[in-house]
């Protein structure tokens, strides 16, 4: 069972299987914050603009859940693949963070149909991202 909260809000996913619970927990989190971004910059932009009307804000309903989808697939893939090679490493270091933020990058980039040198450049830029943020944690 994973236990998160983000604030007030506790949030506990019990799927019965912990590769899963972690998956799901960081698609959710993921998801949300990155929905509540595109509807604040579309309320940004309605708000300079000076109007709202109904299909603006259809839209707007379809992108966040757009952005949410997707920006919570990578993280519920990322997390995921972290808690399986820390369970298969024994360990849970920057270097699972490195080997997960890789293939997490290669993954998106294959899906989007990127040719090899695009999912080789994007590995490593997930790889180096996801290794930042570890050695960042580490040193709390």
């Amino acid at each position: 069972m994973t236990k998160s909260s983000f604030g007030n809000v506790g949030l506990i996913i019990d799927t019965g299987n912990p590769l899963l619970d972690h998956t799901v927990d960081g698609f959710v989190k993921i998801s949300v914050v990155a929905a509540a971004r595109a509807g604040a910059e579309d309320v940004y932009f309605m708000a300079k603009r000076g109007s709202v009307s109904s299909s603006g804000v259809k839209q707007s309903l379809k992108k966040m859940c757009s952005e949410g989808a997707y920006w919570g697939a990578i993280a519920g893939a990322y997390v995921g693949m972290e808690y399986g090679v820390a369970k298969i490493s024994g360990t849970h270091d920057y270097k699972n963070a490195m080997i997960s933020g890789a293939l997490t990058g290669a993954l998106v980039s294959a899906v989007s149909k990127g040719n090899a040198e695009k999912i080789f450049l994007t590995a490593l830029t997930g790889g180096a991202i996801a290794t930042a943020i570890g050695v960042i944690n580490y040193l709390k």
